[in-house]
């Protein structure tokens, strides 16, 4: 090998060297299921995850129990990201998941949230005075939020009042433009929803009202050789992952 062929050879070496770690093997798609909620973050930490991995990420969002559904008759997801921690653990014990990729990567928050910036005070006061004649929650069978928001309303001594006059979405995303729109006065909405945004009124719930909501990730057990997949599910549990993650108001175990 002579001198000019060498010193091409150590430049190509060194510069490999250099690549991220994800140019360094084939790049591969994930698919991946997300809870509604998680919609703003995971497009966030989807976009960081390619630029530095160089896999691509599709993402498809829904409910949770859309999701479950579409899973577990077929769809073609490799990583399922839940607004709970039940759903994941039934596709565990059906073998239908990875048992020790399952993890929290989010803990959910409850606000109460009106597009008008004077009608919600830091007390909750408009619900707790029954004067919201409209309040849209997320539909509690498909929405862990949903469910929550019906547990809040039952410890406040509300929902009797408010069952005939909650409006209800398919997902918490839908739920959240009902009060955008001004269809309803407020709804019972994600945090996270509204973390990077200052319009409108809100009242944070206090988490003793309702049930932890532990979003809970999981691997499918079809893709267990995806390493895409795998990638994108450790990467969710990086510093960086998680740094978005509470940016957009959730907290962390």
């Amino acid at each position: 090998m002579n001198r000019f062929t060498g010193r091409v050879t150590a430049i190509a070496t060194i510069a490999l060297c250099l690549l991220p770690l994800g140019a360094q093997t084939s790049a591969a798609e994930v698919k991946a299921a997300v809870a509604a909620n998680f919609t703003a973050a995971a497009k966030e930490i989807a976009a960081e995850f390619e630029q530095q991995s160089g896999h691509s990420v599709s993402l498809s969002f829904a409910s949770t129990g859309k999701l479950y559904t579409q899973i577990v008759n077929g769809a073609p997801f490799d990583i399922f990201l839940s607004a709970d921690a039940a759903r994941p653990r039934k596709l565990v014990d059906s073998g239908d998941a990875v048992a020790d990729s399952l993890f929290t990567y989010a803990v959910g928050q409850l606000v109460l949230w009106s597009a008008d910036a004077a009608l919600i005070d830091s007390e909750g006061s408009a619900l707790k005075q029954k004067t919201l004649e409209r309040l849209a929650i997320a539909n509690p069978k498909t929405a862990p939020y949903g469910a929550a928001a019906i547990e809040t309303l039952q410890q406040l001594d509300l929902w009797t009042h408010y069952e005939s006059s909650t409006v209800r979405g398919d997902s918490i995303a839908q739920t959240y433009q009902m009060a955008y729109t001004g269809a309803v006065q407020a709804a019972l909405v994600a945090r996270a929803q509204i973390a990077l945004d200052s319009s409108g009124s809100s009242w944070l719930i206090p988490a003793e009202l309702y049930s932890p909501i532990r979003q809970q990730a999981v691997l499918l057990s079809h893709s267990a050789d995806n390493e895409a997949a795998k990638a994108l599910i450790a990467y969710l549990q990086s510093d960086k992952a998680r740094s978005i993650i509470e940016r957009y108001g959730y907290g962390l175990e």
